[in-house]
C-alpha cells in the first residue's frame, strides 16, 4: 500500500508531530508498505534525513519558541497540498501532524474536498476536539463530567467566586499543555492569561482538580486499557510528557474493576459526543470524592516513544508497527462507512 505520512507542520506541537511521524513511517515500512514523508511546511524528507532525525531525537524539554516557528512560512504547500504527487497517489494519509491546522479540522477538511483518504477523524470532530470550550459542552451533555470552567476575558473576582483557586489557564484550542499554567496566586491569573493568548484567540480558565491523571486511548469503538500517569512536575505537562524520566505511566492503572469500565465508558461516550472517528486519547482526572473528571479528548494523539497511546496499546499485546497499520485499517471502514473496531 502507498501511504504518506503527514508529518511537522507549523504549530508549537511540531517537534512532536516529527517524532511522531518518523517512527509511523519507520513502522509502516516495517510492514512492507511504500511510505513517504511529507511535512507541509517543508516538502517531502529524505529517507536519509529521517534516519539522521530519528537516531539525532526531535523534541527538546521545551515546546520550539514563537519566534523559531514564525521562521517556517505558514502557507508552505498548504494551499497546494491536494495537488502534489505524494497526496494524489497515496492509497491512505496519516495524520501525525499536531496541533494547529494539522488538528483542528482545517487540514482534513481540505482532504475531504480532494476527496483524499486519511487516518483519525473527519473535520468536524476535529474541531470540535480542538476546542476546548465546545467539547466541554458537550460532555457535559453526554453525561461525562469536566471541571468547571470560564473563559477569558474576566476578573480576579468573577475567578474566586465561581471557580476559586487553584485554576488551570490554558489556550482554548492547543495541544501538549502548551502555553498552559497553574495559577495557585490570584495576582498570578493576568500573567497567565497573557501568556496563553500567545498561543490562541482564545483562553479558558478552568478549576483545578486535584487527583490522580488518567487516560484511555479508544481505537476503533474499544476503550484500551486505562493508563495512569505519575509526573514529576505537578502536571503533566510538556517537559514531563517527551522527556524520559520525567513521569512514571502505568497500563493497567491501579483501579477496581467498576471503576476501570466506569472511566472507559466515559471515553467512548466523550468520543462519540465528539463525532471521533478512527482513534483518540481522552484524558481524565480521577478526583478524591470517586469522580473522573475529563479533561480532553486528543484526535490525533502522540504516536513517540514515550507516548501513551502505543502503551495502551502494548498492554493488550499490540505492537506499535500493528497499531500503526490498525490505524490505517480504520480508515478505510471509516470511507466504506463501516464501524470499526471488530
Amino acid at each position: 500500500m502507498r501511504i504518506t505520512v503527514l508529518l511537522g507542520g507549523t504549530s508549537a506541537e511540531r517537534e512532536v508531530s516529527l517524532a511522531s511521524g518518523l517512527r509511523i513511517a519507520d513502522a509502516l515500512r516495517s510492514k512492507g508498505h511504500e511510505v513517504v514523508a511529507l511535512d507541509p511546511a517543508a516538502g517531502v524528507i529524505a529517507r536519509d534525513d529521517e534516519r539522521r532525525m530519528l537516531l539525532a531525537g526531535v523534541v527538546h524539554a521545551a515546546p520550539p519558541s514563537l519566534e523559531s516557528l514564525q521562521n517556517i512560512s505558514r502557507s508552505a504547500l498548504l494551499p497546494n497540498l491536494g495537488t502534489l504527487a505524494e497526496i494524489r497517489h497515496a492509497d491512505v494519509l496519516f495524520l501525525a501532524l499536531h496541533g494547529g491546522a494539522g488538528e483542528d479540522g482545517t487540514l482534513q477538511a481540505m482532504l475531504d474536498m480532494s476527496g483524499a483518504r486519511y487516518t483519525g477523524s473527519g473535520h468536524l470532530g476535529s474541531a470540535l476536539a480542538m476546542d476546548k470550550d465546545v467539547s466541554k459542552t458537550l460532555f457535559r451533555a453526554a453525561g461525562v463530567p469536566t471541571a468547571n470552567w470560564s473563559m477569558a476575558p474576566t476578573g480576579v473576582r468573577q475567578v474566586e467566586a465561581t471557580l476559586g483557586f487553584p485554576v488551570v489557564v490554558k489556550p482554548s484550542k492547543q495541544g501538549s499543555t502548551v502555553g498552559l499554567s497553574v495559577v495557585h496566586d490570584p495576582s498570578q491569573l493576568d500573567e497567565a492569561v497573557t501568556e496563553a493568548f500567545k498561543y490562541d484567540d482564545e483562553v479558558m480558565i478552568e478549576s483545578f482538580v486535584v487527583g490522580r491523571e488518567m487516560t484511555v486511548s479508544v481505537l476503533g469503538d474499544i476503550a484500551l486499557p486505562v493508563g495512569e500517569i505519575i509526573p514529576k512536575h505537578e502536571i503533566y505537562d510538556y517537559e514531563c510528557k517527551y522527556t524520559k524520566g520525567m513521569a512514571e505511566e502505568v497500563f493497567p492503572a491501579d483501579l477496581s474493576a467498576e471503576e476501570t469500565l466506569a472511566v472507559q465508558a466515559h471515553s467512548l461516550a466523550a468520543f462519540r459526543a465528539l463525532k471521533l472517528r478512527g482513534y483518540a486519547r481522552i484524558d481524565f482526572r480521577l478526583a478524591p470524592d470517586g469522580i473522573f473528571y475529563c479533561l480532553e479528548a486528543n484526535t490525533l494523539p502522540g504516536m513517540t516513544e514515550l507516548s501513551l497511546l502505543p502503551q495502551a496499546a502494548k498492554a493488550v499485546g499490540m505492537g506499535f508497527a500493528d497499531l500503526c497499520e490498525r490505524i490505517v485499517e480504520l480508515a478505510g471502514l471509516e470511507v466504506s462507512g463501516l464501524k470499526g473496531g471488530k
